[in-house]
């Protein structure tokens, strides 16, 4: 059975992870099975810089682990919020932005602080969600995902995380957060991003020397 470590650290993120990618033959760890690793420094300026740079960071940090044994690829994802009206903003930032430490109510309202004078059609924004996969090294697979929508008039909404109270997408009229988790998963960024990853994935597996006849 193929082996995948996903790098990250936020179960939200692992949990959507683990529903898109459960239809196939793989065993699954994450940062929290593995002894721990310090964070790398997310220094690239943008989300595909930055996924590239967690997946081979990762993939040298578990050599000699207990997810070694091959085949094993990882895999490693940069999100976040992209607001027009703020230049982009928060962007690559989006975990750390305000500060390191700080709510995502406290976020939030910096961000509707900033869109003040802003009006609501000029509040353009979308997801974005970049992935990379690493194997023995080598970034063998990349792909990069959005969902456009808006910043919502106000938050709303107690499912998903982050900042999908404030993302108001209009095809489904309302946020993120009020969308139930599968529906979710079909139409956000990293939904799309991750099902690319598992048809690479199906891909590969049919083109294993196990597989050929």
């Amino acid at each position: 059975m193929a082996r995948l470590l996903v790098a990250t650290s936020n179960p939200g993120k692992l949990a959507e992870i683990r529903r898109i990618l459960q239809h196939l033959p793989i065993e699954i760890s994450a940062l929290q099975d593995l002894r721990p690793v310090p964070e790398p420094e997310e220094t690239a300026p943008t989300f595909a810089g930055n996924a590239r740079l967690k997946a081979l960071y990762y993939d040298a940090a578990v050599q000699g682990g207990p997810v070694t044994d091959h085949p094993r690829c990882t895999v490693a994802e940069d999100s976040g919020l992209v607001i027009d009206a703020l230049g982009g903003e928060p962007g690559v930032r989006s975990a750390r932005f305000l500060r390191p430490d700080a709510t995502y109510p406290e976020r939030f309202s910096e961000i509707y602080r900033q869109l003040d004078d802003v009006q609501q059609r000029a509040r353009d924004a979308r997801f974005v969600c970049a992935l990379a996969v690493v194997r023995a090294g080598t970034i063998v697979y990349e792909t990069t995902a959005t969902i456009e929508g808006r910043v919502a008039d106000a938050p709303s909404g107690t499912g998903g995380f982050g900042y999908d109270p404030i993302f108001y997408h209009p095809p489904s009229e309302c946020t993120l957060a009020e969308i139930d988790r599968n529906t979710k998963a079909h139409i956000s960024h990293r939904g799309e991003a991750f099902r690319r990853f598992a048809g690479w994935l199906e891909v590969q597996a049919q083109a294993s020397p196990a597989n050929r006849s």
